[in-house]
């Protein structure tokens, strides 16, 4: 991909509209622009059938429609979960992964009947790595790189969109959540502008409230969030009710401590009206116990708010394990009856390795023993 070239998908209206007028092209050129890319999920300027031949020339010669390319990709047995790795143009690589939902149990070939899938969820990534270097994450372990552009996150979104209406004409994606790799709010004004093309209607047009944004617990990031009076959702790491492991699990917590935390997420509830979700790794012998259960349970007690517990996806690199299937039973038993919405996540793609980092773990170790 030759980098010189303008990413359409990383302008907003403003922006091309600027450059198409730039150009000498009347501005209703930029709603016929973005109809293609957004809504008809163009692939290629030739199938821009309503803009001259000429501008079309233009813009196959100085623009591209994103910049990732795949590079390897895996999909669960029973059809639902799909990972992507991409490559970008400057070589780095980030993964995406499409979660199908079905509305009632089924088996593996239901996966494939579009009527029975009641959701598409994508997890995009906002960073090459991330930052924060929680020692359970796969992503974290392997460093940072850098941030996304806000058009290579929207990237990853068209890319499954358009996967998803060539094998189904009339499935559209229902849901995002940024949960991939990276830390969203670590550079907030990229993340709104992605959340801006989720959902402006000239755009892809989704609801925000079908949209999660998950944070490691950057406080500054959830302040931001509250201040643009957004729908969207928000989702926090927790992972320990306590700081001094906390601060182990999620580095982050030495910045931002469970008490200014807490507060940003109580002045999102206030101000939003909206449950917050609490994400739970649990962790043989880390986390896990009835002590960590009721912790949990009296640092949320009063906040609308629901805990997702999920069995960690055992990484690569780190010594930690996914607790016994008895103990998580256990710590959920105990937040209920606390009163506290709790479930336990349902696990989709471990078989290939749908935990944050773990496919690009793999695939640059293969080609490093290439290599060698």
């Amino acid at each position: 991909m030759d980098t010189k070239r303008i990413d359409l998908l990383n302008l907003d209206t403003h922006e091309l509209t600027g450059l198409v007028v730039g150009w000498g092209e009347p501005v209703y050129r930029v709603k016929q622009i973005q109809h293609w890319l957004y809504h008809e999920l163009a692939s290629d300027f030739d199938a821009m059938s309503n803009l001259p031949h000429a501008l079309r020339a233009r813009l196959r010669q100085t623009t591209s429609i994103g910049t990732l390319t795949p590079r390897a990709e895996q999909q669960s047995v029973d059809g639902l979960t799909r990972k992507t790795l991409f490559q970008m143009a400057d070589g780095q690589t980030v993964e995406t992964v499409l979660m199908r939902y079905l509305d009632a149990p089924g088996s593996p070939e239901d996966a494939a009947d579009a009527p029975n899938i009641a959701r598409r969820t994508v997890c995009v990534s906002t960073q090459v790595g991330c930052p924060v270097g929680c020692p359970f994450c796969e992503t974290g372990q392997a460093g940072y790189v850098r941030n996304l552009t806000f058009g290579e996150i929207v990237a990853q979104v068209i890319h499954f969109a358009r996967a998803e209406k060539a094998a189904h004409s009339d499935s559209a994606l229902t849901n995002i959540v940024i949960m991939g790799m990276g830390e969203p709010f670590m550079k907030f004004n990229v993340t709104w502008r992605a959340i801006e093309a989720f959902t402006d209607s000239a755009r892809l047009g989704m609801g925000a409230r079908r949209i999660t944004v998950s944070t490691s617990g950057y406080v500054d990031g959830i302040q931001q969030l509250l201040a643009k009076n957004s729908q969207v959702n928000l989702a926090v790491s927790l992972h320990a009710a306590d700081d001094a492991l906390r601060d182990q699990l999620v580095p982050v917590n030495r910045k931002y401590p469970l008490r200014e935390l807490m507060q940003a997420c109580r002045e999102y509830v206030h101000q939003t009206h909206r449950r917050i979700t609490f994400e739970y790794a649990l962790m043989d012998d880390i986390n896990d116990s009835p002590a960590h259960a009721q912790a949990v349970a009296q640092l949320v007690r009063g906040l609308l708010c629901h805990i997702n517990l999920i069995p960690l996806n055992p990484t690569s690199r780190a010594p930690y394990r996914r607790s016994p299937q008895a103990r998580v039973q256990q710590f959920e038993k105990i937040l209920r009856a606390a009163d506290i919405p709790t479930t336990l996540r349902v696990e989709k793609g471990i078989e290939i390795a749908a935990g944050c980092g773990q496919l690009r773990q793999q695939v640059d170790a293969r080609r490093a023993h290439s290599v060698s």
